[in-house]
């Protein structure tokens, strides 16, 4: 089959990687795609918010399956545009459409879907600037920190950790009244802080059938120590050693299955993956997010870890039959390594040239923010390349894709020397 994988970063390099390795896909075509996608298929300059532009591409190359990488089109509702279109109706989306996407969409509504399904989560409260006040009055009653979460779509920069009330109530003015977060931040969700670690499971469902893929962390801090301000990711590790099979089956019990059994119930169809957040707190699962696709850079850490044919799932989605497949998981643990540009996440270099890839040893290095410039690479995003290694061991995972990092090299590269040395 002929298949449209939308989306540029690190997330959409491991799966056209995983997509190429099997033979039920003819022809892999990547919009808008990036320097590394192009060894796995055909990039196609196509932004992926162009509904129009995918549906001439879909058509000019016989594409007979999209999976879409990132959330924006998802929750622009690219699967409806797509149900709605008499051209495009027989053709699967891999990706819920926009009622399901608003479980990432907005904070509010995930919010009261796990109040409405008994779905273990932080205490909250959503404030509007006619409600300020009430917010206000609501601050000093959940304890510090306090958490500030804008409703929207925020490039993952919209959650605040304030320390002091005197803090919150100047954030939670900034957002309302002066759009802190642009339009996602006219509603805020105020949150109760949670004690305990932060993990990430991913579920691939069909609206009816799930299957649990493996569970990872991500490390959002720029600095080593996990310091300094918050990022897209920089690295993940995956299995995570403290989910233990306990922990793993108190999060299927809890939260998968009411989630999916939630979304049957509200007559939400579900098509794709549900990226489920969550904090250990003592050995029990809190929910702090849904997303509503795969998280980066996460998915190249579980991506290296999946046995079973890639496409062989997402046809599962598609004709609802994912029970019937096989996902086989390996027992290594995989370790990425984000290497991002200079000034990353402010302002930051771009059109670097990049050198070293060839140097490479024993890991998958997978593009995010490149391009090809005539037979140079050079950096085009915040987050460059994501380097991921799968060995028997956590140490020696992270200890390769740490050293094969080191292989590469351009100007103001950078990257933290000390991912999953927490779970060492």
């Amino acid at each position: 089959m002929n298949i449209l994988l939308l989306g540029s970063g690190g997330r959409e390099s491991a799966f056209a990687w995983k997509i190429a390795q099997s033979n039920k896909c003819s022809k892999l075509f990547i919009a808008p795609g990036n320097a590394g996608t192009g060894q796995y298929g055909t990039n196609i300059d196509i932004k992926v918010n162009d509904f129009e532009g995918i549906k001439q591409a879909v058509l000019a190359n016989s594409i007979n399956m999209v999976l879409v990488g990132p959330e924006e089109p998802l929750v622009k509702g690219i699967h409806d545009f797509f149900l709605a279109d008499e051209q495009l109706r027989s053709v699967p989306v891999i990706g819920p459409q926009r009622e399901g996407a608003q479980l990432e969409g907005s904070k509010d509504f995930s919010k009261q879907f796990m109040v409405r399904h008994n779905i273990p989560a932080a205490a909250s409260r959503t404030f509007t600037r006619d409600t300020m006040q009430e917010g206000f009055d609501y601050l000093p009653t959940i304890g510090l920190p306090i958490v500030l979460k804008a409703d929207g779509l925020a490039a993952g920069k919209g959650v605040l950790i304030c320390l002091t009330v005197q803090e919150a109530q100047q954030e939670l003015i900034e957002m309302l009244t002066e759009a802190k977060f642009g339009e996602a931040s006219s509603k805020v969700v105020v949150e109760q802080f949670l004690q305990g670690i932060e993990l990430s499971v991913f579920v691939l469902s069909d609206g009816n059938n799930y299957k649990v893929l493996p569970s990872a962390k991500d490390y959002k801090r720029i600095g080593e120590g996990d310091t300094g301000l918050n990022t897209g990711g920089m690295g993940s590790v995956s299995p995570v050693p403290f989910a233990s099979d306990e922990f793993l089956q108190k999060v299927e019990q809890r939260v998968i299955i009411p989630t999916i059994e939630g979304l049957k119930q509200e007559g939400i169809p579900y098509k794709g993956f549900i990226f489920i957040g969550l904090m250990n707190c003592g050995g029990d699962p809190y929910m702090i997010e849904y997303n509503c696709r795969m998280g980066d850079p996460e998915t190249e850490s579980v991506m290296m870890r999946l046995e079973s044919d890639f496409v062989d799932l997402l046809q599962g989605v598609a004709e609802g039959n994912l029970d019937e497949r096989e996902l086989k998981i390996s027992d290594k643990v995989a370790a990425t390594v984000v290497m991002v540009a200079g000034g990353y996440p402010g302002e930051y270099l771009k059109n670097k040239t990049i050198t070293g890839i060839e140097n490479v040893r024993g890991s998958q290095v997978f593009h995010a923010g490149t391009y090809m410039d005539g037979d140079d690479i050079k950096t085009s995003g915040g987050r460059v390349l994501a380097i991921t290694s799968l060995q028997d061991n956590m140490f020696n995972a992270l200890q390769q894709a740490t050293a094969d990092a080191s292989r590469i090299y351009y100007d103001g590269m950078y990257f933290r020397k000390d991912i999953g040395f927490d779970l060492l």
